[in-house]
C-alpha cells in the first residue's frame, strides 16, 4: 500500500489517514480498516477503491467483505447499532468494542470519543489482542482529532474520490 493523495486536506485529516494506513500495513491479518460517523457514514477506508488511505500495491491485499469498503461500513455501523442498544437495554454503560469471530475472518468494532466507530476486517489467524492493542492506539491518537470540521472534510474528500 503506497501512501494516499492527501492533496488539500488539512493536517489533521492527514494524520487521520497516515493513522488508518499505519494500522493497516503493520499489524499483521487486517485486511481492510473504515472509520464510519456517529451516523453511519463512512469517513475513511482503507480500501483503495474508496478514496480512503491506501491506492493499488503491487501485491494486491486480501480486500474485505465482498471487497467493498461501503460493505465493511455498514456492517461497522450496524454492529456498532446493535451492541449500543443492547447495552443500553441492559444497562451495561457504553460499549467500548466487540468482536465477532468468524470461521473465515473476524470484525473487530470500538468506539471512538466522538461516537464515531473504528472498525477492523482481520484473518481467522490473526492475534486478536495485537488487533485491538493498535485499534485503541489509533482510537486514542485519533479520537481528539475527529472534530465536526475534520468529520465534514473527511465526508467530502470520500464523496468526491471517484
Amino acid at each position: 500500500m503506497t501512501a494516499p493523495s492527501t492533496y488539500g486536506l488539512s493536517t489533521q485529516a492527514r494524520n487521520l489517514q497516515w493513522l488508518l494506513t499505519d494500522l493497516v500495513e503493520e499489524v499483521p491479518g487486517v485486511n481492510s480498516v473504515a472509520v464510519v460517523s456517529s451516523d453511519g457514514l463512512l469517513l475513511l477506508s482503507s480500501d483503495p477503491g474508496a478514496g480512503g488511505a491506501g491506492e493499488p500495491q503491487a501485491t494486491p491485499r486480501p480486500k474485505g467483505p465482498r471487497g467493498a469498503s461501503a460493505d465493511l461500513a455498514t456492517i461497522v455501523s450496524g454492529l456498532g447499532s446493535l451492541t449500543t442498544g443492547a447495552a443500553a437495554l441492559m444497562e451495561f454503560g457504553t460499549v467500548k468494542q466487540t468482536m465477532v469471530a468468524m470461521e473465515n475472518g473476524s470484525v473487530f468494532v470500538m468506539a471512538i470519543s466522538d461516537g464515531s466507530l473504528l472498525g477492523v476486517h482481520a484473518t481467522p489467524d490473526c492475534d486478536m489482542s495485537v488487533v485491538a492493542y493498535h485499534m485503541a492506539l489509533f482510537v486514542g491518537r485519533a479520537g481528539h482529532v475527529l472534530t465536526p470540521e475534520v468529520r465534514s472534510e473527511l465526508r467530502q474528500s470520500m464523496e468526491n474520490t471517484p
